[in-house]
């Protein structure tokens, strides 16, 4: 007998396993082939470790559950209508045999694709489910309740041996549809080789590549002509921009009343005249001894104070007045010995 089912995982499931009085089978683990309909079939790879060992991705719908074993009532299949089966994603593994006829079809060539008749039909693979069954009603002539549980659909491993599909027959002969690029490539390497022709560093495509690079690049784009003239034109802004702070500068130094011109007139002059001015060493103690007392006089590095500037005296003025001042000293000097004495 075939019978409507819902999953195990319905809330109705949970609800009639907690409900008191309900008669209920349960059986676990049982043997079982589940109807799949296919909706896409995809051609994927396993990873480095595996060394790319191709497989099939086979995704579909549940469509219907069929026990090895007839549950009970007499229940030999529990089918699911479109859309109330949960989605069934399952993997083909290919063995060696599979593989080799595989490749003798041209599995290396670009057209080798995955063929259209996979799709759109239901599978019959194997699986490892879970049976819920409720008693009907003895006052009723009511149909028993199904709920299924089907192990690893989402990750369901299947090969020949466990589904008895060989898919390897199912793909179409390529091999004779022509030499790919790559094969192209190594029979014409192979051609210049034993036909004594100079074998060079670079093949004729990676030259060609580098020709057509250069034709491709021509003149200089527009970009970077325009990039260019920026960049040249930055540079003429910031000397422009230098010689206006240069210019600043020398009006700052003529301009009476600022520190520029106060700094240039008085403090830089001084300084000069010091270079200029600086003592031999064959004019004695009398002579340093001026002229650490006129440096000591001008602690402010040559600043005339306020009361000079209005009386208008000038520095060799004041370079004498600091000699004669060192002069009376020395004088004084030696009058104390005299009186002492």
């Amino acid at each position: 007998m075939r019978t409507a089912g819902l999953m195990m995982n319905d809330v109705w499931a949970d609800r009639a396993l907690r409900e008191r009085g309900v008669e209920a089978h349960r059986y676990d683990g049982l043997e079982a082939e589940i109807g799949v309909l296919v909706d896409s079939v995809e051609l994927k790879h396993k990873g480095k470790d595996e060394n790319h060992r191709p497989y099939l991705h086979v995704i579909g719908e549940l469509r219907s559950i069929t026990p090895a074993v007839s549950l009970p009532y007499g229940i030999t299949q529990v089918t699911y209508s479109h859309g109330q089966g949960e989605k069934v994603d399952a993997f083909y593994e290919f063995d060696d045999t599979q593989l080799v006829a595989l490749a003798a079809k041209g599995y290396f060539s670009s057209s080798f694709v995955v063929p259209e008749q996979l799709t759109g039909i239901e599978w019959e693979l194997p699986a490892t489910v879970d049976a819920l069954v409720l008693t009907p009603s003895e006052h009723q002539a009511d149909a028993p309740v199904v709920f299924m549980n089907v192990h690893r659909i989402a990750d369901l491993e299947i090969d020949l041996e466990s589904s008895g599909y060989d898919l390897s027959d199912y793909f179409a002969d390529h091999s004779k549809d022509g030499k790919g690029k790559a094969e192209a490539v190594v029979d014409e390497r192979g051609l210049r080789a034993r036909s004594d022709a100079i074998n060079s560093l670079f093949t004729e495509d990676e030259l060609d590549l580098v020709e057509q690079a250069e034709r491709q690049a021509g003149p200089e784009s527009p970009e970077k002509t325009a990039a260019d003239g920026v960049n040249t034109r930055l540079q003429e802004l910031e000397a422009e921009i230098a010689a206006e702070r240069e210019q600043f500068q020398d009006e700052l130094k003529l301009t009476e009343g600022t520190p520029e011109n106060l700094y240039h007139e008085r403090v830089a002059q001084v300084l000069r005249a010091d270079e200029v001015d600086a003592p031999d060493a064959t004019d004695g103690d009398q002579d340093r001894t001026g002229i650490e007392t006129e440096r000591g006089s001008d602690l402010d590095f040559g600043l005339e104070t306020e009361e000079q500037v209005k009386t208008g005296t000038t520095l060799d003025e004041r370079k004498r007045e600091a000699k004669q001042r060192a002069a009376d000293l020395d004088f004084g000097q030696d009058r104390g010995h005299d009186l002492g004495s």
